[in-house]
């Protein structure tokens, strides 16, 4: 499907701080779909995993945008997030694998062949998903949820302020405050010694942040322009680290699995050593997240005061 199959015009809309939030909201959300389908036929073919990848980001975004459009976008959102559950299978696995590639290519040549078979367990998982993915991809409901991400940039939004006003141009520092206050809130929940799961929470809230101050990028002033870049560097920074530990914990998860059903005793061997090296690297991203989160705070502090 096309952007013209959808309504919408052949060049993105053009905004800028003097815009209304709606104009600001519906290019973002024209943005993004267009992302979405940009990278849609390489997710079906699977030749490039960096399609999938980009598509499952612009998803992510259009989900975080539509936040601010309240009970307008639930709607969406809620299909969005059907969607993003398929493409997040597979990615998943992409990350797994490349990632066991990596760790194992430093190995001895004399375990490279049983670490190939272990790594073709994970492939042939990947296979399975990702033709649950394309049957999604297929899919008349997925036609239908494109079709309604369309309407929301086609259709006039109407959204007022809390005193029934209509909103003045978009508060860069308004759009930033919620998600950290969230991400605030998270992190002072947390105990000396975060649970894994936590953490990957806090990745989520650190992650809405980002694409939060994505989006008042596009309405920013000189000044503001100037102070939301090192807040979208900061959470993307504390995105990555949070991103690793849970890559780490995912991987040593499923080595661990792999010990209790190994029938192998070198493919058990393998999965060993490459759990003793995920959890050294979730060791090192606890070491260095509290620094990436207070880069976060200090970049907050200059854009809102």
């Amino acid at each position: 499907m096309t952007v013209g199959d959808l309504g919408l015009s052949e060049a993105p809309p053009a905004v800028g701080p003097r815009d209304t939030p709606e104009a600001v909201l519906r290019a973002r959300i024209d943005g993004q779909l267009r992302e979405m389908l940009d990278h849609e036929a390489g997710t079906r073919s699977g030749a490039d995993p960096e399609d999938l990848h980009q598509m499952r980001v612009a998803v992510r975004r259009l989900r975080s945008v539509l936040k601010l459009l309240g009970p307008a976008g639930d709607d969406v959102r809620a299909e969005l997030k059907w969607l993003a559950a398929a493409l997040g299978e597979v990615r998943d696995h992409d990350v797994l694998i490349g990632h066991l590639r990596s760790t194992v290519a430093s190995f001895d040549a004399a375990d490279q062949p049983a670490a190939a078979r272990l790594i073709r367990i994970f492939v042939a998982e990947r296979a399975k998903a990702k033709r649950r993915l394309n049957r999604v991809l297929g899919s008349a409901r997925y036609t239908a949820l494109l079709r309604s991400t369309a309407r929301l940039v086609l259709t006039e939004l109407h959204l007022v302020q809390g005193n029934g006003s209509r909103p003045q141009p978009l508060d860069v520092g308004a759009v930033i405050r919620k998600p950290y206050r969230k991400l605030t809130k998270a992190v002072a929940a947390l105990p000396t010694d975060p649970p894994d799961d936590e953490l990957h929470e806090l990745r989520i809230y650190g992650k809405r942040l980002r694409y939060a101050a994505e989006t008042a990028k596009q309405a920013a002033r000189k000044k503001q322009m100037a102070q939301v870049k090192p807040l979208i560097k900061a959470t993307k920074r504390l995105q990555d680290v949070l991103g690793d530990h849970q890559d780490a914990v995912v991987a040593a998860t499923r080595m661990r699995d792999l010990l209790d059903t190994a029938d192998e005793p070198a493919v058990a061997f393998i999965a060993g050593r490459i759990a003793e090296r995920e959890l050294g690297r979730r060791a090192s991203a606890r070491e260095v997240w509290p620094s990436a989160l207070s880069n976060v705070h200090a970049a907050v502090a200059k854009l809102c005061g």
